[in-house]
């Protein structure tokens, strides 16, 4: 073989390697891009699945809130009635002892 012929043999194969390594590189990146695409779906999914969940509890809160305010408002009622009795009592026991 001659000088020529050994050094287009030898291009040729580093050339070869060249795109080998090239085309392994792409598919790399497709499975890279694969990868990433799935863990974007993932992602949004559990993105939706939280804001599901904060709207649901947020609903709770606020239904909370509501019964609470509604339970200080009977607990007051319900002191001022039993302060009303015990005035009545008191009146009543007192009235009894003076007698």
């Amino acid at each position: 073989m001659s000088v020529k012929a050994l050094e287009e043999k030898t291009e040729s194969e580093a050339s070869s390697r060249d795109f080998q390594s090239l085309e392994d590189k792409i598919y790399r990146t497709i499975e890279l891009l694969k990868a990433a695409r799935e863990a974007k779906t993932h992602a949004e999914r559990d993105l939706t699945r939280l804001r599901q969940q904060i709207k649901e509890r947020d609903e709770e809160t606020d239904e909370l809130r509501s019964e609470l305010v509604t339970l200080r408002k009977e607990r007051e009622e319900v002191r001022t009635r039993v302060e009303k009795m015990l005035k009545q009592i008191d009146t009543l026991t007192s009235a009894e002892s003076g007698a």
